[in-house]
């Protein structure tokens, strides 16, 4: 038997228990919050995720993305799962001299999970009175970074600069501003190399640039606001079916 192309989401489930090794499903799968064991389900039936099972959980999941592609972003960054995780990471800050840090709350998005204290011992202090929940992301506050948007669609390759002076949120949402930036060779290489280690066909990365010129990634997603591109809503869903496209012919083609 052919296996079967399921392309939404309704169909899916609707067929969910049918599934079998060799069918394909095509597009994000839309989860409720605790619903991701679905995704270790339809692996271990050996159905075909396009994109991939580990590219849509590190979509979802800021924490998941600092604990497998931590080698990619500034030093001191940290997936924080327990209070003894956080002790640590206290006591590693303090030997290093960090002021200021982000906390990223894990599944929140467009600059709202986003929060800025001025100590480590400020953030471990909210989370054993229980008014900060786990998991979350640390990573040390760094002043004076340029804040990029790199689009990743196939050989389409595009980058905008994002930055609003009275906000650290560089969010477009959030009040800042996209100027045009023109990725180096090294930044594009530097970009694909996080998509490989993600296994994701298509992204929005962002990326940190130090004052000192250094670059680091900061957070992906398999879909992102537009805000600043030059790639129209239009276009970009256009490339994003091709691509997906292209890859489900291939596996059919075998």
């Amino acid at each position: 038997m052919a296996p079967r192309v399921i392309r939404d989401n309704t169909s899916l489930f609707e067929c969910y228990k049918d599934l079998a090794s060799g069918d394909i499903v095509v597009g994000r799968i839309r989860l409720h919050p605790g619903e991701e064991h679905l995704l270790l389900d339809l692996l271990a039936r050996e159905v075909i995720l396009v994109p991939s099972a580990s590219s849509q959980l590190l979509s979802r999941s800021k924490v998941f993305q600092a604990r497998v592609l931590d080698s990619f972003m500034m030093p001191g960054t940290s997936a924080v799962y327990s209070l003894n995780d956080l002790l640590h990471i206290v006591s590693d800050y303090g030997k290093q001299k960090v002021g200021g840090v982000v906390c990223k709350l894990d599944r929140a998005n467009a600059g709202m999970g986003i929060l800025l204290y001025s100590s480590i011992e400020e953030i471990y202090s909210q989370a054993v009175l229980g008014t900060l929940a786990l998991p979350f992301v640390v990573q040390p506050y760094l002043d004076g970074c340029t804040d990029i948007r790199v689009v990743m669609l196939g050989e389409h390759c595009e980058a905008y600069s994002r930055n609003n002076p009275n906000n650290f949120r560089n969010n477009l949402r959030c009040g800042g501003e996209s100027s045009p930036w023109d990725l180096t060779e090294d930044q594009e290489r530097f970009c694909r190399k996080i998509m490989k280690r993600a296994d994701f066909p298509y992204a929005h990365i962002d990326l940190l640039i130090t004052p000192s010129g250094e670059t680091w990634f900061n957070e992906i997603n398999l879909r992102g606001g537009l805000r600043g591109a030059k790639i129209s809503q239009k276009g970009y869903l256009q490339a994003v079916e091709s691509i997906q496209s292209a890859m489900v012919e291939q596996l059919l083609a075998g």
